[in-house]
């Protein structure tokens, strides 16, 4: 099984892709993680994306596509791989259609605003031990403070509600005309085209669980 996994922050898709990395027996890709290993693998692609990077300039397409094939060949990614959030934009989707890069299904994971504003919104941190708690979800015993140190908690900048939306904004600008394309790339031509799902991320882990294995298992 070959997946791209698309999911705006407070989706849920880190959670939803171990469930999948684990019933396919797949890695999970990012590419992140595929810099850095190819970095300190020497190759020649890896090289060239460390001088760039060095420079602080940005890594082109065609080298971040050679690096996925270069990653997609290893020995772990023989019954496929989860691409994590890649492509982020069409040229790079291009690159891949263009190099014969077969992808299966296409699964983005959507949760309304509002909800991973409250998701999101409500999180508090421990700064000592990273213990995380929840306002709604999962309170502390004492409003505020730490269960195992009475020590305050205290809330991510990135949680806050300003920078949350302000993230969801560039997730639609960045997602959305990925989707469109591998949508009209199914319409209009679904024997080589991925399947592409969205897939609501509300309600129980489990429920939305077997939603995504029923996208990524039509039939």
């Amino acid at each position: 099984m070959r997946v791209v996994l698309l999911g705006g922050p407070g989706a849920g898709k880190g959670t939803q892709a171990a469930f999948i990395t684990g019933r396919y027996g797949i890695p999970q890709i990012s590419t992140g993680d595929m810099l850095r290993a190819a970095i300190r693998s020497g190759s020649e692609l890896g090289a060239g994306a460390r001088i760039l990077m060095d420079a602080g300039r940005l890594v082109p397409d065609e080298i971040i596509v050679g690096l996925v094939e270069e990653r997609i060949a290893a020995d772990d990614c023989a019954n496929g791989f989860l691409l994590d959030g890649f492509p982020r934009t069409i040229p790079q989707a291009e690159v891949m259609r263009a190099r014969g890069i077969r992808i299966d299904a296409v699964v983005e994971i959507t949760v309304p605003d509002e909800n991973v504003i409250e998701r999101m919104g409500g999180r508090r941190v421990h700064p000592g031990s990273g213990r995380t708690y929840h306002a709604r979800f999962n309170p502390p015993v004492t409003e505020g403070l730490d269960d195992v140190t009475g020590e305050p908690l205290v809330q991510r900048d990135d949680d806050r509600e300003s920078t949350v939306r302000h993230r969801l904004e560039i997730y639609r600008e960045q997602t959305a005309p990925i989707i469109e394309y591998y949508e009209q790339w199914e319409k209009d031509d679904p024997c080589s085209a991925p399947r592409v799902s969205r897939v609501d991320g509300l309600g129980m882990l489990d429920d939305v669980r077997e939603r995504v294995f029923a996208a990524l298992d039509p039939g």
